[in-house]
């Protein structure tokens, strides 16, 4: 009772803070070479600059972080210095959580309309409910997206930038999108009824120059129109696995651009790159779920550009901690009410956290490390334990990339289940020959050490990975598998006590993405027998922790890096 008395008082003391100091709060919001922002009072004060907010993969994370409302309310400050604001996001807002799966993602677009968004990109998982539903989505935003690299019939679906005047400037925004969300999400949606490619991201091209050339373009069009300035919002990553159109790729091969805010690989990056003119400019990104948001400032009194983050690290969110009472903060409360009275009711327990991360590591920021795309974790064994159980197959797989979050022990509800599957794929069950079954193994390894979405947790079966043998795994210009050149990396399967045999058949139980829609570039299914389509695959799970696990997940579960079904050797 006393907690809740002084309570109101503490958020009245926070958010009067909030009001004088937003930028402060953030903690360690930093400037282009990743250094800590010391602006000094003189500069507090300053007016006439241009600031472009950018948000990076929120997946649904409406209420997460700084939340929407803690987005406005630095927009506000902003706003209130004298700061003229631009407000963009880098894609894959529409999915991740329950609200998004429950509304095809239509919720979250409402929602950045009533934020004010000035224009967005698509990530790969904007297509994750259909190209269908999402160019629906797109036609009804009163804020435009745009990309250069989404072709259909020779011409861009979206226009390629868009040009802003601000403070007497224009400012110029690009967007691309990585080719790989032809895999990423799923080569149907781009795909017309007879299975031929009607959308295409100049994937192709495997050497990125189409991609190159498609950015190029529209910098020097946009240039030609006026822009003062050129900023590129990308959905490209840094990793090895999105190689040539990672993001430094990208920078080396054009020029005119004056930044690159960045997103796809969840990382928090401030760094300064070589563009092909041998100029240096800043590539932001500012991670997911609203942890961050980012900041690009354009000076009024030297022009010059510097990019950063606002930061918030706590387990309490923002609107949370600090009471928000804005125009978003009401959004989405209404918005999470009826999503919440859905998800809320209680479906079993837990003694143990079931995790996609590994339970120590920490990046240099501070964040929790992601495994599941690339090591065996409980969450992974669980599920795929449910996936045979449900369907009665001899074995089981998901991709680690289907697993978006962590469940803590103890007591958990529906929407916690749906929260880890947003995707709500239909569990299939298929019959398909060990060989399949070991191509499906080996492409799910084949970018160790690095992520993979459709790395394959398993049950009903086991494997080692020989992490010293490179992949010899190809694939055709869209990305999918066209066969092994070389020793495989994966040795030693083992169905139950058994060796796999290539030659064999087995029932497979795993979602339609891997089984009929040749997600992730999983075209060794093409040919099967479909069995059947079994239920939603977190419908399965539910089932199987409230029917057979009895509500209750226990010991057999406890280890978080599983129980040794998947083992990487040197």
């Amino acid at each position: 009772m006393m907690k809740q008395r002084i309570r109101p008082i503490i958020i009245a003391l926070l958010t009067l803070i909030m009001s004088f100091c937003m930028i402060c709060l953030a903690g360690c919001s930093q400037s282009s070479d990743g250094a800590a922002d010391t602006d000094s009072a003189a500069e507090e004060t300053k007016t006439g600059d241009i600031v472009v907010l950018f948000t990076s993969d929120v997946h649904c994370g409406v209420d997460k972080g700084w939340g929407y409302a803690g987005l406005q309310q630095i927009r506000d400050t902003l706003e209130a210095k004298g700061d003229q604001v631009l407000l963009v996001d880098n894609g894959d807002s529409i999915q991740g959580e329950p609200i998004g799966t429950l509304s095809s993602g239509k919720a979250i677009a409402d929602l950045m309309m009533k934020a004010g968004y000035d224009a967005a990109i698509p990530g790969n998982h904007e297509f994750d409910y259909g190209m269908e539903n999402f160019l629906e989505i797109a036609g009804n935003s009163t804020f435009p997206y745009i990309c250069c690299n989404l072709i259909k019939d020779g011409e861009t679906v979206f226009e390629p930038y868009i040009i802003f005047d601000k403070a007497g400037k224009k400012i110029a925004f690009i967007g691309v999108t990585t080719p790989t969300a032809i895999t990423g999400s799923s080569p149907k949606f781009f795909q017309d009824e007879n299975g031929n490619y009607i959308y295409d991201l100049l994937q192709k091209d495997n050497t990125g120059q189409a991609v190159y050339d498609a950015i190029q373009k529209s910098a020097d069009d946009a240039r030609a129109e006026g822009a003062d300035y050129v900023i590129l919002l990308g959905h490209l990553g840094m990793s090895a696995a999105v190689k040539p159109w990672d993001y430094a790729s990208v920078a080396t091969n054009t020029s005119g651009i004056d930044a690159i805010l960045d997103g796809h690989s969840h990382d928090y990056e401030q760094v300064m790159v070589k563009n092909k003119d041998g100029k240096v400019i800043p590539r932001a990104a500012c991670g997911t779920k609203l942890a961050s948001v980012g900041w690009l400032r354009i000076s009024s009194e030297d022009g010059s550009v510097t990019t950063g983050r606002y930061d918030w690290n706590n387990d309490i969110s923002a609107p949370e901690l600090l009471g928000f009472d804005n125009d978003m903060s009401k959004a989405v409360a209404a918005a999470m009410k009826e999503v919440n009275k859905q998800m809320s009711e209680v479906i079993g327990k837990t003694s143990v956290d079931l995790t996609i991360y590994d339970p120590e590591a920490r990046t240099d920021e501070g964040q929790k490390v992601r495994i599941v795309r690339r090591a065996e974790t409980n969450l992974g064994d669980l599920v795929t334990d449910a996936f045979r159980d449900q369907t009665g197959a001899e074995v089981a797989m998901v991709g680690g990339g289907d697993l978006r979050v962590d469940i803590p022990a103890g007591e958990f509800t529906r929407g916690d289940v749906l929260s880890v599957m947003p995707l709500t794929y239909e569990l299939c069950v298929a019959e398909v020959t060990g060989q399949q079954i070991l191509d499906a193994l080996e492409w799910g390894v084949h970018k160790m050490p690095n992520d993979f979405g459709s790395f394959m947790q398993v049950s009903g079966m086991s494997y080692e990975i020989d992490m010293s043998i490179p992949s010899t795994c190809t694939f055709d210009e869209n990305g999918l598998f066209t066969g092994v050149t070389g020793e495989r990396r994966v040795k030693n399967v083992m169905v139950g006590d058994t060796p796999l045999d290539p030659v064999r058949k087995y029932t497979l139980a795993s979602d339609e993405y891997h089984l009929e829609e040749q997600g992730g570039g999983f075209s060794m299914f093409s040919e099967k027998d479909v069995v059947s389509d079994v239920m939603v695959d977190n419908e399965a799970v539910m089932k199987y922790i409230e029917e057979t696990l009895g509500g209750v997940i226990g010991e057999e579960y406890s280890d978080p890096y599983g129980s040794g079904r998947i083992t990487a050797v040197e």
